[in-house]
């Protein structure tokens, strides 16, 4: 398997990984219709998914009570379905803030201290 090909592979998992905290970040700034969710994760070249993988999982958040969608009427143009945080899906992003940057610590703390050596004093992340 070519270098590229694993690395691709390994985008992927990290990418599912992390949709439903990019997600909900991405909301945390006031209600965003589907497509212009889609557009703005599309920027980053990471993140950047379908509408096959964006709306199951707008749908599976909304079930799970992370979201709201409603629909909006803005002008002549057909409504367009609005998503935006519940008070639970805050408190699921705050929880998923915190547990990946610690998880970032680590495996940056991982990257530079090999096996065996002494560990430093593990810090609490706020």
């Amino acid at each position: 398997m070519e270098n590229d090909e694993l690395q691709e592979k390994w985008q992927i998992q990290l990418r599912k990984g992390a949709l439903e905290l990019v997600i909900l970040a991405a909301l945390q700034g006031g209600p965003v219709y589907g497509l212009a969710l889609l557009r703005h994760l599309q920027r980053f070249p990471t993140m950047a998914i379908t509408e096959g993988t964006l709306y199951p999982l707008l749908d599976r958040l909304k079930r799970d009570e992370l979201l709201r969608a409603d629909w909006v009427q803005e002008g002549e143009s057909r409504p367009r379905k609005y998503y935006r945080l519940t008070a639970r899906g805050e408190q699921k992003l705050a929880a998923l803030v915190q547990a990946w940057r610690q998880s970032a610590a680590d495996i940056d703390a991982l990257l530079t201290i090999p096996a065996g050596a002494e560990l430093p004093k593990p810090r609490k992340l706020t």
